[in-house]
């Protein structure tokens, strides 16, 4: 399963200077086991990443699958900030519809 992060728009700011740090990590549920993580894009609450990752995961399994998004703030010293979140359920039928067409949802704080 090809999984392509694009951008977002209009993140909370985390940081003092009125900006955010935002990287994504990108689990496939119900097992944490297998994750990736887009670049950290300094001083924006705009970023595009445009980039992709594939999950090794069996057609069959998709109904049973949940793939979990979480948009963070990178800090230096101190533990990340989480931005926020969006899980993205049916698999089966996303796969099932046309790839070049986004799919788009709001994060949840």
């Amino acid at each position: 399963m090809q999984v392509r992060v694009l951008r977002a728009r209009d993140l909370p700011a985390k940081d003092p200077n009125g900006l955010s740090d935002p990287y994504v990590k990108i689990y496939l549920l119900p097992d944490r086991k297998k994750k990736f993580q887009t670049k950290v894009l300094r001083r924006t609450l705009n970023p595009e990443w445009d980039e992709a990752f594939s999950f090794g995961v069996p057609f069959g399994e998709l109904p049973a699958r949940r793939l979990h998004f979480g948009v963070y703030d990178f800090d230096r010293f101190s533990r990340h900030d989480l931005i926020g979140q969006v899980v993205l359920e049916n698999l089966l039928e996303v796969a099932e519809a046309r790839p070049e067409v986004p799919i788009w949802r709001d994060i949840q704080e």
